[in-house]
């Protein structure tokens, strides 16, 4: 299913407003399409949807769910420390407007602002939509590679000598963590491979 119709699908239970669901859809859209957006665009939202559909049934809301993929990086500035805090003001906002669950909405902002720190968290759902938002980091080392790539372009920006220890810094983050991945299905399918891939960028930098 395209992004497009799942959107809808979701939102169809809490609202009857065609024309909502339509302007928040095209702001979505609109958003992950931008003109700076190499890798945190639409496609990265399609490939979290598809680890996330994989082993739907360990998700216990997967309403909830969904809804802070479509919105963890709605607001999205190289430049900016903020961009979580950002997006998920704008998802609280929108959810708002679709009249959801006040608890349901809580909880989806606090999904979204855990992708900032990428801790372990205490709802396991929150960790599930980490290690899929984090799950590029363990493909085949040519996807991983132009994921670099596309990062790099996204902060084309800063050159080189301020970039590569900001990258080099995100990367030893990552190997000092106890685990890349906080959920036993992914750790089992992608941790070694992350490994591998990140020591390999490293040596590169």
């Amino acid at each position: 299913m395209n992004l497009k119709s799942q959107f809808e699908q979701l939102c169809s239970p809490f609202t009857e407003d065609q024309q909502l669901i339509g302007n928040l859809w095209k702001e979505i859209e609109t958003r992950y399409s931008e003109k700076g957006r190499h890798y945190h665009n639409l496609l990265h939202l399609e490939n979290m949807f598809k680890e996330l559909d994989a082993m739907k049934m360990n998700i216990s809301d997967f309403t909830a769910l969904s809804f802070s993929v479509f919105y963890h990086d709605v607001i999205y500035d190289a430049t900016s420390k903020a961009n979580e805090e950002k997006s998920a003001a704008k998802a609280e906002k929108r959810l708002t407007e679709l009249h959801i669950n006040q608890d349901k909405i809580l909880l989806i902002s606090a999904q979204i602002l855990a992708t900032k720190s990428h801790q372990r968290s205490d709802d396991e759902d929150t960790n599930y939509l980490l290690d899929a938002d984090l799950s590029v980091l363990g493909k085949d080392f040519k996807t991983y590679s132009e994921y670099t790539q596309n990062i790099r372009k996204e902060y084309s920006i800063y050159p080189d000598f301020l970039y590569k220890p900001g990258r080099k810094k995100v990367l030893k983050h990552f190997l000092e963590l106890e685990s890349i991945f906080k959920t036993e299905y992914f750790k089992e399918k992608y941790e070694a491979q992350a490994k591998e891939n990140i020591a390999a960028e490293l040596q590169l930098l």
